[in-house]
């Protein structure tokens, strides 16, 4: 019987890294996504692969942090440093430009329009909120 739950228990831990690698591929996919969306939020995403990978996959994990493109940006917003203020321009530029093609050439219900600008809105805020990070 003992042995038994000795396979129980290497299954379910093998199952459970399966999981979270594909959770984080797909958490990653989103954010980069989200990187030409301004809807897709790519912080949270990127943010919540890293925890897949981390409790998963060291390699994953590792690559993320070590990407040339985010891993600092992933390192400085989960350490609370902050993102730079270039990055914040960037963000806001993008967000405000692709959102407003939306409610004038792509939308035309007047209730998307609105809840379109209260989201940009939003995640304007958000991203001014968060720490500047001074290089």
């Amino acid at each position: 019987m003992e042995g038994k739950s000795k396979y129980v228990a290497t299954f379910s831990y093998k199952l459970t890294k399966y999981i979270l690698v594909v959770s984080g591929t797909f958490f990653f996919g989103l954010g980069l996504i989200g990187i030409f969306l301004p809807l897709l939020p790519t912080t949270p995403f990127l943010l919540l692969a890293a925890a897949c990978y981390a409790k998963s996959s060291h390699k994953f994990y590792t690559w993320m942090l070590s990407n040339k493109y985010f891993g600092s940006y992933i390192k400085n917003y989960r350490e609370g440093k902050g993102i730079s203020l270039n990055i914040k321009i960037l963000s806001i530029s993008f967000l405000w430009i692709t959102i407003l093609f939306s409610v004038f050439i792509i939308v035309s219900n007047i209730y998307a329009r609105i809840i379109l600008i209260a989201i940009a809105i939003g995640v304007t805020l958000h991203i001014l909120i968060i720490r500047t990070l001074h290089q």
